[in-house]
Order: structure tokens, then sequence, then C-alpha cells
């Protein structure tokens, strides 16, 4: 709550020199101005999941042909680029108006935490101000093709493990990866190959908008700035990470999940699951407390496992962003087992000293990290 108070007080007395006058004025004024702020909370309980003119398929991970009248990402710039045309106007009937961006009603969400947690994650606190939903275009961002010559991207990576390079055949863009070998949830030595980066691709859309164009993969980036989309990667709604229809967001699609869940990660490449980041958090040579493995030491982590999970931040339901470089939340694929407008996720900030699986509003805008398919 904000107050601001002013009080003034004014007398004038005016003596004629054969008359005794006075006169006396009192006014005062006194204003306030409360803004409220209401809460979104990722939930927490048992820790238990993705262009430039990349299209989107409308269901399931089958591929669709590139819609041609998009624009393209310059392939040899490293580079973000965002679109400067807009998108087609969508017709107010269509389905996706469902999914619009909700104002005023996250304060109704509240932290959910299963009786097998290990601890419990900070809420994602959502911004005051309310946005009201177009029921017509997703808007794209105008901003043009940002100079790789203007920006140096930080590398969080552990220059002591060795990464390899994946580059992502629809935009070019290059991530580092590595295998991790640990201990899975049964005690039982493992291993996985997984990006030591977030995901960057789509089409950048403002994030007062819901990705709800389904011909494209959209993508937010935090404060609606591309640079740092190539920093700390795009973020995405559930459905958009997943690759499913825009509507998945305001109902269940659980019945669309499919083991090993492409999303919007490159062929070859599927969304990482709890059991994934179980692996990860439980690498070799890391020490306690385990989490610190995981996090970039920017992110107040040591980063023994070479994941380099750091601080990107996310999009409220209310389409405003929060937490840069102190909060790292990631899809996975997986719903909420009783509320089908949430899904699963992981979180982890400077502070915590374990993890979670999560659930959090779909339409909230979350970090995706791919694993490599073994199948």
């Amino acid at each position: 709550m904000k107050c601001v108070k002013g009080l003034g007080f004014l007398w004038v007395a005016v003596l004629a020199a054969f008359f005794a006058l006075s006169a006396c004025d009192d006014s005062s004024s006194a204003s306030s101005d409360e803004t409220g702020t209401s809460s979104s909370s990722v939930e927490t309980s048992d820790l238990d999941e993705s262009s430039s003119s990349v299209d989107k398929k409308s269901s399931g991970n089958e591929s669709t042909e590139k819609d041609k009248s998009s624009s393209s990402v310059k392939d040899s710039d490293p580079a973000d680029v965002s679109s400067s045309s807009a998108k087609e106007t969508k017709n107010s009937s269509d389905s996706k108006s469902s999914s619009s961006v909700k104002s005023g009603d996250s304060s109704s969400s509240k932290k959910d935490v299963s009786s097998s947690s290990v601890s419990s994650s900070s809420s994602v606190k959502s911004s005051s101000s309310s946005v009201g939903s177009s029921s017509s275009s997703v808007k794209q961002s105008s901003s043009s093709v940002v100079s790789s010559s203007s920006f140096v991207k930080i590398d969080y990576t552990n220059p002591s493990h060795t990464y390899g390079e994946l580059e992502d055949s629809r935009d070019h863009r290059k991530y580092k990866y590595l295998t991790i070998k640990g201990k899975n949830k049964d005690g039982e030595r493992d291993s996985v190959t997984v990006m030591a980066e977030n995901l960057n691709v789509g089409i950048m859309v403002q994030g007062v908008y819901d990705q709800a164009d389904d011909l494209k993969i959209e993508r937010y980036c935090y404060n609606n700035d591309s640079l740092n989309c190539i920093q700390y990667g795009g973020l995405y709604q559930w459905a958009e990470a997943m690759l499913l229809p825009s509507e998945c967001n305001t109902k269940s699609c659980a019945d669309k999940i499919k083991p090993n869940h492409q999303g919007i990660c490159p062929d070859g490449w599927r969304l990482l699951t709890y059991d994934d980041f179980y692996i990860v958090v439980h690498a070799d040579e890391n020490v306690n407390p385990l989490v610190e493995g995981v996090r970039a030491i920017a992110l107040g982590g040591h980063n023994y496992s070479g994941y380099s999970l750091i601080g990107s931040g996310y999009r409220t339901n209310e389409g405003q962003f929060e937490e840069l470089n102190e909060t790292a939340y990631w899809f996975y694929p997986s719903e909420h087992t009783t509320r089908f407008t949430r899904g699963g996720s992981g979180c982890n900030s400077k502070s915590d000293t374990g993890f979670y699986l999560g659930y959090a509003d779909k339409v909230t805008g979350l970090s995706v990290r791919c694993v490599k398919d073994s199948d």
C-alpha cells in the first residue's frame, strides 16, 4: 500500500485602521493512492519439462509446411530476429480467444504442495497491472534484426566440462550440450544428454499477448527485449512449449502428451522431464547442497554438473516480466492432476536448497530445456 497525504493551512488577517476585522480560511486535502498486487503462485510439490519464422504444428509433433508469409530468420546471424510484419488478424470467434490473457483472476491461484515434497518453492508474484486480452491478432514485435557486433553473449557454462554443439536446422541457432552421468530416482547409475542453455526459438511476441497463433512457434523475450532472448532463451506458455493447440492452455490435453514428448525442441531432441532433471541434480562429483551443482555461478551455484541453470525470470499470466537473474522456472511435459489450466514446472532460485516438481498456470511464460532423444 502506498499513501500520499497533503495538509495545508492558510490564515489571512486583515486589520483596518478603524475596524477590527479578521478572516480565517482553513483548507486541507488528503489523497490516498493504493496499489494492490495479485499473486500467481508457481505451485510446488515433489520435483517430478520452444523461431523467427518457424512454423508451429497444430497438434502433436508432426511437421507442417513453413508459412511463406512470415519473416525469415537470418541463418548466418547468431543474433536475434523479430518480425516487422503483423500477424494475420484472427476472427473473434476463433477458438484461440479462449486462451487470451486473463486479468485479475490470478489472486485465486494458491500454492499447492504435495505431501511428498522435498521443500516448497518461492511463489511467483504477478504484476498488479491488468492486461486486456485481444481476441484478434497476436501482435509481433516490430524491432529489427539485432547486430551480433553490438551484443556479446555471456557464457555461463563450466569450462572444466566438455560440451558438444547442436545446430537447430530451423533457424541455425547453436546450443551447447553435454552428457551428465549420475543416479536416477531408483538410485541406479544413469545418464542424460541435455542442453546447457535454454531454448530460443520462435517469433517474438509482446508479453501482453498470448501465444495464440497455432501456425507458428512464438516466444516472449524478457521485458520485450530480443537481446534477453539471446542471453537467457525464450519464455513459453505451456501449450507453446508442448507444441499443442493454444486451447490446451485452458483445458486438459493430457491425452496429447506423448512419451518422449518433443514439443518445440529440435528434431532428435525432446522436452526435459523430472526424471531427467533428477539425474542432473545427482550428477557425479556433485556435492551438497546438490542443487547448487545445477546452477551457474551467476545464480548462486557452483555448477559442478555443467548444466548451467541461469536466472531467466518469467512472464506472468498478466503479461509482465519478473525475477530476471534471480529465479529460473521451466515447463515439464505434464499437467496438474486436478487443475487442467496448469502445467508441470520446475523452479530454482539463488536461495533454494532443494528442487521441486511444481505446477504453474499454463499461460505463464517459462523457459524450456531439451534432452537428446535416445530412442
